[in-house]
């Protein structure tokens, strides 16, 4: 009953508002900009690419409104409408960056965004750490390790890279990462 209530409800407004009527669209907008805002949060971290996202739909309506038509359902109207601004955005996004779209588009619940929180402060006080660490190695040290482990390179490469032959590498990186267990010790 009170669900009917609220659609009969939102039907006049949205009736309203389309005649012109502003503080009908001030009310709409009041009735489901939390909803948005809650959807928007289980499909994107970004808070706020999602409430420029949800100001972008409410304009667009706005402006719109003349050549709308007939809208039965204004709640799912607006959430497929947000969906689809979300998604533009970050495919535009990730066209003009080089951040996995995985990284940009998550569904996540409450305890996967405090999760996710808590895993990237570890990461990055452990990327702080090693480079507090690597900084205490010699500039050859420090070139070889970051070379072999953060680049990815073989040996021979490395060889190729810093002008050395092999076993001075093999010896170079041995030490390193031995004063590496020392420091981290």
């Amino acid at each position: 009953m009170m669900a009917q209530n609220q659609n009969e409800k939102t039907a006049c407004l949205l009736t309203a508002f389309l005649a012109g009527d502003d503080r009908a669209f001030s009310t709409l907008y009041d009735m489901h900009v939390q909803l948005l805002f809650n959807y928007g949060c289980r499909q994107s971290a970004d808070k706020e690419l999602l409430k420029d996202c949800i100001h972008d739909v409410f304009v667009k309506l706005y402006t719109k409104r003349d050549c709308l038509g007939n809208i039965d359902n204004l709640k799912s109207y607006l959430l497929i409408s947000l969906k689809n601004k979300l998604c533009d955005e970050l495919r535009r996004r990730m066209f003009i960056s080089d951040v996995a779209v995985e990284e940009l588009y998550t569904r996540s619940s409450d305890e996967d965004v405090e999760q996710t929180f808590l895993t990237k402060e570890k990461n990055d006080m452990e990327f702080k750490q090693v480079n507090r660490l690597l900084d205490k190695l010699s500039a050859r040290q420090r070139e070889a390790l970051t070379l072999y482990y953060i680049e990815e390179k073989k040996y021979e490469d490395i060889c190729v890279i810093m002008n050395m032959n092999y076993q001075s590498v093999r010896n170079l990186m041995h030490r390193g990462v031995m004063k590496l267990r020392e420091l981290a010790g």
